[in-house]
This record gives C-alpha cells, structure tokens and sequence, in this order.
C-alpha cells in the first residue's frame, strides 16, 4: 500500500511540475519566434495554459480532502551545519490555488488573442503573460520560504512589466514604477519575517513552520527542530529536546509587520493600496488576470500559507485594516467615471473583504471569497475590456477626442452588445452579493461569521461588522451606477455628435466564450447546490483551519435577510436614480464628495509628506555630492594636476637644466682637450710651453 502511495505522489507531483514549467516554456519559444505580431504566440501560449488547467485538475482530483498529504524534497544547498531543502508542497491550499489560476488564466488567454492582435508587442505580450502565469503558479506549490519569496519577486516583476506593457505611454511607466515601489516595501517586510523565523527555528520548510507533518519522519530528515503541530494553543512554539520555546513577543510582532506589509502591498491594502487603480494603465485582459484575480490575491494566500502564526491580537488588527480598506474603497468607487477604476478600487474593497475574514477567524470563507470573486471580478474586467474596445472603435472610426473609458461617454450599450450586457450583470450580481450567485454565498458566510466574532466581546468590536455591512450596500449602489451609465438609457455621445458612426457588436467567440466560462463560475452551482447556504459548499469544507467560525444561531438566518433586502432596495435606488432621472445624488460642492472623488486624498498625502520631502531630501544628498563630495574631489584633483605641472616644470627647468649645463661643460672641456691630442708637434710643443709658464708663475707666486 506504502508503495502505491507513493507511485500515485511521484506522479503526482510530476503533473503539478508540468502545469507549472509548461508556462515558462512557453515564455522561452515566445521570445525565440521572429517577428513583434507573430500570432503563433497567442496560440502556444494558450496551448500551454490549456495543458496546464487539465494537469491542475488532475492534481487537484488526487489531493482534495485526502488524508494523505503530498510532499516531497530534495536537498538544495547547504551552508555549514544549515540544510537546506526544495521541494513541492500539495495539500488542500495549494491545489486549490493552482486549479484557480489556470482556470482564470484559460479564458484571459483566449481573449487576449482577439483583444491584443493588432498590437506591436503581440509576442512580447504573451510572453511576458506566460512568464506571469509561471511564477504564480510556481509560488503556490513550493515548500521553502526562499522559493517563496524568489516566485513572489517574480510575480511582482512580471507585473511589472505587463503594468508598463505600453511603455512609450507616460502614464503607464509611472504607474510600474510606482506599483514596483510599493510592491518593493512588502518585499523588505515578507524578507524580515523569513530571517526572523529562520532565525528562530532554523528551517525554511513551509509544512513545518506552519502546517501539519509526521513530526518523527521530519525530525529523522532534518535532524533538528520540530514545530508543535500538536497543540493548536502553542501557536508560535517549537519544541526543542521536548521543552516548547515560544517566539519571543518583540519577534512576533516584527514578524507579523512585515508579513502585513507583504499582503498589504501585493493585496493593495490601506496604506499601500494606491498602486493598484493606477495600474489599470496596463491592458485590459492583464487587469483582469492579474490585477483582479491572481497577483492581488497572493497577499490572501500568504495569509492562509502563516496563519497559524499569528496570535489574537494580530489577527484583530488584520480584521480592522481589512474592514476600513473595504469600506473606503467602497466610497471612492461611488463618484469615479473610470471604468477600469471603479472596477480597481471594487477589487480593493472585495481584498479588504478577505483580509477582514481572515483576522475575524473566518479562514475558509475568506478563500472561499478569494476563488468566487476571481470569477466575477475577472468576468467584469473582460466586459470592460469590450466596451472599452468598442469605445475606441467610436472614436477612431469618427476622429472624436474623447476617453473611451469614461462612463459618462457610455450608455444604451445594452442594445448593440446583448451578450456583454448578461455577462456584465450576472457579473455585477455576483460582485453585490445577491442570491443564486457564488458572490452571495462567499460574502454571506463572512458577514454571518463577522457578527458571530463581535459577539461576547467590547462594543467597539461590533463595528466591524456593521461596516462590512455598509461596504455590502455601498457596492450595490457603485455597481448598479456603473451597469446603468454603461448598459441603460442612450448613448451620451450621442447628444454632443449626433452624426457619429456606431459599428459595435458583442465581438468574436474569442471575446465571448470567455465571458461565458467566468459567467458560470459566478453562478452558484458550481459551489454548492444550496444556493442560500455556504456551509454546504465543498469549497468552505474543503479549506479549514484551527477554529473556523459555522454560521450558527440567530445571525445564519437575520444577517443574510436583512443584508440582501436592503441591498435589493440600494439596487432600487441606484437604478431610480441613475436610469430614470438621470441625476448624480451627490452634489459636486460635497465635502463627502469631494473626499470620495480625490481618492481620500491618500496621494495627495504621499505627495506631499512622503514623495515630496523624499525628493527635497534626494535633491539636498545630490547637491551636497555634486557640490561639496565632488567640488572637495574636484579641488583635490586641481591641486594635483597643478602640483604635477610645477613638478613637471622643475623637473624640465631645474633638474633637467642642471644635467644639460654638466653635460655642455664636460662636451666642452673634452673638445677643447681634444685639440692637443691632433698629433702636430706645435700643439704639443704650445702645451708644454704653457704648463712651464704655468709652473713657472705658479711658484713666483707662492
């Protein structure tokens, strides 16, 4: 039996390599086929994806609620008595996570081929998507934090690069810089955390930091430490010769900083969520894959990756940070005109969601949220992406100035784009969180679960749920706005050029069997059959840990009442308001809306007390080493040349003169000498004569 276990993990864990590793080599032929618009491209890399899904399906099949976990390592390097080891990790998180990026990915890909076929950086494009879909992929199977954070480097650089895709746009090359500058700060803190749990327990193995193992078989391997995996209340201990060491508070803490900082800025939480509506700059179809359904979800998965670290007080302040992201996310999507915006700052809100059930202990419900709004969050991005394109053609086709992207150019497109239309409110239902959608019930059992933590404790803790409340219904109301500006009425346009050509249509199947596989994974059925009840769905029961929260007692049955007639009342409203009178409720001269329209002002004040003192302070460095370190090295540097030139005068003039006037001297005297040396007797007879005469006076002298 032992032998047939393993023979089913090693093939297992082959499949799992070959849906990660098909992705890059994809990434490598991209980059090796001639030309920029080679559609080949397109097409192997959605080959590639395609073969990935299936793999990932067959992995997940193997290993979904099974007792039996896979994993295994080899050894990878070693330094002194350190050994480190590599190696794949599948349980339930894992093959989940894997299944959900293909699944996404699949359709992304397929759109992606009719929707950037004309563009110059066809191949580049794909590749650098197959490159993404690698490193996502590679980062939710390994089993060593160093892996981890080398993939989780490369999903942000990856991002990088798709964000600044169209880099000869100005905006879009400060919107990848400042996306990698905030993604660069959570870095900083994932790597703090990874030395400080090193540091403690001498081993990088995720399972054993943080999962559940054969202690025995682990200790034999690693010969070292072992975690307490046996008693949930030691979170944070390890067992050292049988004594448990806790982690020291101060390291505890500073752990968690710099993990919140990581799931902060790669999940765009407050306050380093400000890159992610700015990223919309980036292609359509890289918003939906990745800054919709993927990327920004691996700060939740790092989450449910170290959750058993974190103690109560942590997760509580993970709960409050979560609520306020949603809730102000919320109200800045109320008044922005930006499609892709709107959608950015909803995806914050629907984070601030998962990030908020995760400190409330809901753990199942807040992954169950993650893989439902990855559906309909990317659903809603590709149905932007075809208005936006058929905007475009509007313009282009009757030489307008105008931004295809802004809502209040729209309207009436319900008419010419039937199928996008279904597919954008079955997408917009889902986001609200109404009934018979996967929305409704991965929002429910948060909100159920929400007040159920609040209960027994201080009043102040009710108002986290209260707000996620208020976030549920402000969504029905941002949505609702958005689904009438873009779908109902006439079109704006319209009124300013009435004369203007409209030649728009749904698109190709390439646009629209997209839209229909992430339609019906916004629907119900394919989580639970109970359309009203989370509990029963096999995703909530498949994703547990330590103590999840079962939607029981009064609020099971009053919170998702009351919650879903009031949102259908804001649904209401909103439509009243927008599609019948067709007034804005908020009056421009608002202070609320004024706060809502200029983001909270969070960029205002990055500017101002961040970026600007950041900039005065580079300055002040730069004109201290232009003027002082390199006027000092300048002056130095003239001295010495000036010093050489007078050495090199004197050593001319002086020196070099000397030797000169010896030498003429000893030239001279040896011609003069060499006169009496001619072999004519008068010479000699004169030379003898002068030296007698010398003598001679020489001696009357003396």
């Amino acid at each position: 039996m032992d032998n047939f276990l393993q023979a089913i993990d090693t093939l297992t864990i082959k499949f799992a390599l070959a849906a990660v590793l098909l992705p890059l080599l994809a990434f490598i032929i991209n980059l090796a086929l001639p030309g920029k618009n080679n559609k080949v491209a397109g097409w192997i890399s959605t080959g590639a994806i395609l073969i990935s899904c299936v793999l990932s399906v067959s992995v997940f099949s193997k290993v979904w609620n099974t007792d039996h976990l896979v994993h295994q390592q080899v050894l990878w390097f070693t330094i002194g008595d350190t050994k480190v080891y590599a190696g794949v990790l599948l349980n339930n998180l894992s093959v989940l996570m894997l299944v959900l990026v293909n699944v996404i990915a699949l359709p992304v890909h397929i759109y992606s081929t009719a929707y950037m076929k004309n563009d110059d950086g066809y191949n580049r494009y794909f590749a650098f998507l197959s490159l993404f879909c690698f490193s996502m992929l590679a980062l939710v199977v390994v089993d060593n934090l160093v892996l981890f954070y080398i993939f989780w480097e490369l999903v942000g650089f990856s991002s990088y690069l798709l964000i600044g895709f169209w880099f000869t746009r100005h905006k879009a090359v400060q919107a990848n810089k400042k996306a990698f500058i905030m993604n660069r700060i959570g870095d900083i803190g994932l790597l703090t955390a990874i030395i400080i749990l090193f540091t403690q327990y001498h081993t990088f193995d995720i399972d054993f930091l943080f999962g559940s193992i054969d202690i025995a078989k682990f200790a034999s391997v690693h010969d070292f430490w072992v975690f307490n995996t046996d008693l949930p209340s030691q979170v944070g201990s390890i067992w050292v010769k049988g004594g448990a060491v806790p982690l020291p508070i101060i390291w505890q803490y500073v752990a968690f900083a710099g993990i919140f900082l990581a799931v902060a800025a790669k999940s765009a939480q407050f306050p380093l969520h400000t890159w992610l509506p700015d990223a919309m700059e980036g292609p359509t179809s890289v918003s939906a894959l990745i800054h919709a359904a993927t990327m920004v979800a691996a700060g939740v998965f790092l989450l449910g990756r170290v959750y058993p670290v974190f103690n109560e007080t942590e997760l509580t302040i993970l709960a409050i940070i979560g609520c306020f992201t949603a809730f102000m996310a919320a109200t800045i999507a109320l008044t922005q005109n930006d499609f892709k915006r709107i959608l950015a700052y909803s995806t914050i809100s629907q984070l601030g969601y998962m990030i908020m059930a995760m400190g409330i202990g809901a753990y199942s419900s807040s992954l169950f949220h993650l893989v439902t709004h990855a559906f309909f969050k990317c659903l809603l991005f590709l149905v932007a992406g075809i208005v936006i394109h058929q905007m475009s053609h509007i313009r282009d086709d009757n030489k307008l100035e105008i931004d295809p992207q802004n809502i209040l150019n729209m309207g009436g497109l319900r008419k010419k784009m039937p199928l996008t239309f279904i597919a954008a409110l079955i997408g917009a239902l889902a986001l609200i969180g109404l009934p018979f959608t996967s929305g409704y019930l991965s929002k429910d059992g948060i909100l159920i679960q929400a007040f159920q933590w609040s209960e027994g404790k201080s009043f102040i803790y009710i108002l986290i749920p209260v707000f996620a409340v208020l976030t549920t219904w402000l969504t029905a109301f941002y949505v609702i706005r958005l689904i009438v500006k873009v779908f109902f009425g006439d079109l704006r346009l319209l009124e300013k050029y009435p004369s203007i050509k409209l030649h728009i249509a749904d698109g190709g199947w390439r646009y629209v069997l997209p839209l229909f596989i992430l339609a019906i994974g916004s629907l119900f059925p394919l989580f639970s059959i109970n359309p009203f009840s989370y509990e029963q769905s096999w995703l909530f029961k498949g994703v547990t840990i330590g103590h999840n929260v079962a939607g029981e007692g009064v609020y099971h049955i009053l919170v998702p009442v009351a919650v879903n007639i009031f949102s259908l009342l804001v649904v209401y409203g909103a439509y009243v308001i927008y599609a019948k009178r067709k007034i804005s409720p908020f009056s421009q001269t608002n202070a609320l809306w004024r706060l809502s329209f200029n983001e909270w002002y969070f960029d205002h004040f990055y500017k101002k007390y961040i970026v600007k003192p950041v900039m005065v302070l580079s300055r002040s460095v730069f004109w201290w080493d232009r003027r002082v370190i390199d006027g000092f090295i300048h002056t130095l540097a003239k001295t010495a040349m000036a010093l050489s030139k007078l050495t090199a005068w004197a050593d001319q003039h002086i020196i070099d003169g000397f030797l000169h006037l010896v030498v003429n001297v000893v030239q001279s005297v040896g011609n003069f000498a060499r006169r009496f040396q001619g072999g004519k007797v008068q010479y000699y007879l004169y030379s003898m004569l002068v030296i007698i005469l010398a003598l001679f006076i020489l001696k009357t002298l003396i």
